[in-house]
């Protein structure tokens, strides 16, 4: 397939830049793959939605602040290096600007904290290694929540509690499970449905476009996972399995194509046989993603992006801060 068949066209002001004032007050476009029908409801309706034999699954990972700021040693400047991964004593990262910061830089955070940029890697990645008596308390303290791109504004405090999932649990994740970003509590009690979590940790691939012209020739970034015994148990017995956000529609097929851990680049476009996910709550994502790639996978190309169209219509919000969408 060609990547354009995943195009629509989206204007700019529903993009939403903020979080709703309630944490549980989206929209939610409930599709019918069966009846090929939608409907416009609201997220506070998704208890209705579910039954108690059905397995809610989460995706548990927690985002940490893996955006530093700083700048070279000796200059004024200001120079931003992305956190992506950690690889033993050093970190896969993204930095910037590229051109003034080549192997053996150093960048300066705070007074204790500060970095070494060591090797250029693939794809204008670097790897980097810090200096503080307590990295993780450092990038805490000073680090600032990783914002998509699409969200044109700094970071503020309310971010630090709105973009990340009230069952956030293992640290890792530079992007949030933003499906889950709906849930509060008084919705978790409300739900009828057995809960169940995945950890998937998500990357710098959630953000990069699809570089190949033909769907099929692309591959994703690798991202850990893992899935526990009992969670194995729970996605065996359930009458009906209900992912919620893409993260955990990935983990539990790379759970059965892979295994119960590791890392997986399972990229899931048109013909893929889906093993155990039935239905699915997403987020509203980017033209021309792996994301609407999977969702078009899940629901059908013609279904899902009529369904985009009606969205855009109807004025949903879209993409990390917007609106959502139940799969069934």
């Amino acid at each position: 397939m060609d990547i354009s068949q995943f195009n629509y066209d989206l204007p700019e002001e529903l993009i939403a830049q903020y979080p709703l004032p309630e944490r549980d007050g989206a929209r939610m476009l409930v599709l019918d793959r069966q009846a090929q029908t939608w409907q416009d409801r609201a997220f506070r309706d998704l208890p209705a939605y579910l039954n108690a034999d059905d397995l809610l699954v989460f995706n548990n990972s927690r985002v940490f602040k893996s955006r530093l700021i700083g700048h070279r040693a000796g200059h004024t400047g200001r120079v931003e290096i992305f956190l992506a991964e950690q690889l033993g004593d050093t970190w896969r990262a993204l930095v910037r600007p590229g051109r003034k910061l080549p192997p053996g830089t150093r960048v300066e955070f705070a007074a204790g904290f500060h970095a070494i940029i060591e090797e250029r890697l693939e794809h204008g990645e670097r790897r980097v290694r810090l200096y503080a008596d307590n990295h993780w308390d450092a990038i805490q303290s000073h680090g600032h929540i990783p914002l998509p791109p699409y969200i044109r504004r700094p970071d503020d405090t309310a971010d630090a509690e709105r973009y990340q999932t009230v069952f956030a649990r293992e640290r890792g994740s530079v992007a949030a499970p933003t499906a889950g970003l709906h849930f509060t509590e008084d919705i978790l009690n409300q739900c009828p449905a057995r809960r169940a979590e995945v950890t998937l940790h998500v990357g710098l691939g959630t953000f990069q476009p699809l570089h190949s012209q033909t769907v099929e020739e692309n591959e994703l970034h690798f991202e850990r996972f893992e899935v526990s015994q009992d969670t194995q148990v729970q996605l065996k017995d359930a009458a009906r399995v209900v992912a919620v956000g893409t993260t955990a529609v990935r983990t539990i097929e790379s759970l059965y194509k892979f295994g119960n851990a590791g890392q997986t680049n399972l990229f899931i476009y048109p013909g893929f046989q889906f093993q155990r996910v039935n239905a699915m709550l997403t987020n509203f994502h980017l033209p021309q993603s792996s994301l609407l790639v999977l969702i078009s996978a899940f629901a059908g190309h013609e279904f899902t992006m009529a369904a985009y169209r009606h969205a855009v219509k109807e004025n949903y919000r879209f993409f990390s801060y917007g609106d959502c969408m139940l799969i069934l």
